[in-house]
């Protein structure tokens, strides 16, 4: 398959400032086809059976979902972690749970229509999609896609081959699963404040249980900043960074205009081939394109407003202790001070 230019608007995550918007560049994408007015559009790229089991993985990913954390699971020896022998508890629980629903009753049945071999392949799609989905195998998904489509040697995606088409699917309901802060920020904070409810239900319960309250779900000392720019800058970010400079997340085309400074450089570097292209179509003088994507500009957004928050709640932390502290006093003069202080005035006495 051959690789067509796009320009991408791509974004960078440093240690500074998180997620930020880095300069326009024109890029390779590796990972997809696209026509000049769209970009990143699985549908062109992944057959129809393919995408309807990335549906139903989306629809049963969180079925049944107890508001328990893996960790505690298998902390408390619950059910379903003596079942699944501890590893990806939740999300065998999940895919276990729904497929029993799916088979339970023939009305249940939507997929009447696939011969044994087509059900066959969708059940383990879904199935392999939801796994994907156990943040305990996060980073190893990452760097699996990293060395597929963002290294300097990387192949690309094969669009032909099934493994690399699932690896794509499998990265995408990862992203969907995790992406809260990636929303607009009204529905962000409804989200984060529902998660967060569960976080202290679960150390309520911890606490109850003698065991030792987990990181950010100890409500006497809540840290939701802390814990959204840490997800954000940690889990989500990376994977938006890396699915983005794929060419996969979806955006649309928006015409910038060029400085005067760039425009002097665009002169600078003409040809005669580029004067009689101008001359066949000035608009494009004037402006370039690059993609505009809502996913990675709320993440952005997000991101800088948590850590403001952070850094607001730090220093009303640094202003609070300093007003706590008691007024200086003047140092009390030590014992021996005293007694020469006595001694001097029991000499002028005497004389």
């Amino acid at each position: 398959m051959s690789l067509l230019k796009a320009a991408v608007c791509v974004f960078s995550l440093d240690s500074d400032s998180g997620i930020s918007p880095g300069r326009v560049s024109y890029a390779s994408s590796k990972s997809s086809s696209i026509s000049d007015d769209s970009y990143g559009c699985l549908a062109w790229n992944i057959p129809a059976l393919e995408l309807m089991a990335l549906y139903v993985a989306a629809a049963m990913h969180d079925y049944d979902h107890p508001g328990r954390t893996n960790a505690f699971l298998v902390a408390t020896n619950a059910a379903q972690a003596v079942l699944y022998n501890d590893r990806s508890v939740l999300e065998n629980h999940h895919a276990a749970s729904a497929w029993s629903l799916y088979l339970s009753r023939p009305e249940f049945n939507f997929l009447a229509n696939l011969d044994h071999v087509e059900f066959k392949r969708f059940r383990f799609l879904v199935i392999e999609a939801i796994l994907a989905t156990d943040l305990k195998k996060h980073f190893d998904f990452l760097a699996e896609f990293n060395s597929k489509v963002n290294d300097v040697n990387s192949p690309g995606i094969d669009w032909t081959n099934e493994n690399d088409r699932l690896l794509v699917c499998q990265v995408c309901i990862k992203l969907a699963d995790i992406n809260g802060p990636a929303k607009g920020r009204d529905l962000h904070l409804k989200w984060t404040e529902g998660i967060v409810n569960e976080f202290y239900e679960q150390g309520d319960e911890e606490a109850t249980l003698g065991l030792p309250i987990s990181p950010f779900m100890d409500r006497s000392s809540p840290q939701l900043a802390k814990l959204q720019e840490s997800f954000i800058t940690h889990i989500v970010g990376p994977l938006c960074n890396s699915y983005d400079a794929a060419g996969l997340l979806p955006g649309y085309w928006i015409d910038e205009e060029r400085s005067e400074d760039e425009e002097e450089q665009v002169e600078d570097t003409e040809t005669d081939e580029d004067e009689l292209e101008e001359e066949l179509e000035p608009k494009r003088r004037n402006g370039r394109r690059r993609l505009f994507c809502n996913i990675m500009q709320h993440l952005t957004e997000n991101h800088k407003v948590w850590k403001k928050t952070i850094e607001e709640e730090e220093k009303s932390k640094e202003k609070q202790q300093a007003d706590s502290l008691p007024p200086s006093l003047s140092p009390s003069p030590s014992d021996d001070q005293i007694q020469v202080i006595q001694e001097e005035e029991e000499g002028e006495e005497r004389q």
